[in-house]
């Protein structure tokens, strides 16, 4: 039997700590695959074709802003497989906490969670040089599910007040789950910790976090 063992590592499995550029590359190229995928699914909750194809049309912009993340990986020498398999488990674990039932449910956790998720991203983009920050800005502005998600929200809400109540429940569990695996992700890799506490801490990056959150909420009459 020969000692070169060819069988693909467990995805789940930590690999070594990259520099923070590299390492927030990783969880925004893994981001957009994952968005690729759900929209593929909260497609099949849409209400009607409109909205099903609107989905489809969305996904290819984060398909092509995964292959945009990968390419810039590979110009700093570092496979995106490498890159991205340290976040598999906690992003993993989070999506199957918040599996939406339904299609309003499905919009809440993109205005909620996936808005979240975008806001501490860019927070971390900000400290890093160009061309990496502005590429992950960009990528995050081409963002359209969330706004779509908001307008979608809002006419539902208008509709019919009493989904307020029911999705408001959900959003609380959405921003718990979402700022719980935020945290565990910042302290299991080390390198964007020590970017984030280097400039203004990690304690106040959650804060703001939050408030952003809370603006959102009120803005769409939902309970905080």
């Amino acid at each position: 039997m020969s000692g070169d063992d060819s069988r693909p590592q467990d995805l789940h499995t930590p690999r070594e700590l990259h520099p923070p550029v590299v390492e927030l590359l990783g969880l925004v190229a893994f981001g957009e695959m994952l968005a690729f995928e759900r929209m593929a699914r909260d497609a099949a909750l849409a209400p009607d074709l409109r909205r099903r194809a609107m989905l489809g049309e969305m996904a290819a912009v984060e398909v092509d802003g995964y292959r945009r993340v990968a390419a810039r990986l590979a110009e700093h020498g570092v496979d995106p497989q490498d890159a991205m398999a340290p976040y598999v488990r906690q992003v993993e674990e989070y999506h199957d906490a918040t599996e939406p039932k339904d299609w309003l449910e499905a919009l809440t956790k993109v205005y909620v969670g996936d808005r979240i998720a975008d806001d501490f991203l860019a927070e971390v983009a900000a400290l890093l040089d160009a061309p990496d920050g502005d590429l992950v800005r960009r990528v995050l502005h081409d963002s359209r599910y969330a706004v779509f998600a908001e307008a979608e929200l809002r006419a539902a809400i208008a509709e019919d007040p009493k989904v307020a109540n029911r999705l408001s429940m959900w959003a609380r569990r959405l921003v718990g789950e979402t700022l719980s695996h935020a945290q565990r992700v910042a302290a299991e890799r080390a390198p964007l910790t020590a970017l984030i506490e280097a400039e203004n801490g990690v304690q106040k990056l959650f804060q703001r976090l939050t408030t952003a959150h809370a603006a959102r909420m009120n803005a769409l009459d939902l309970n905080n």
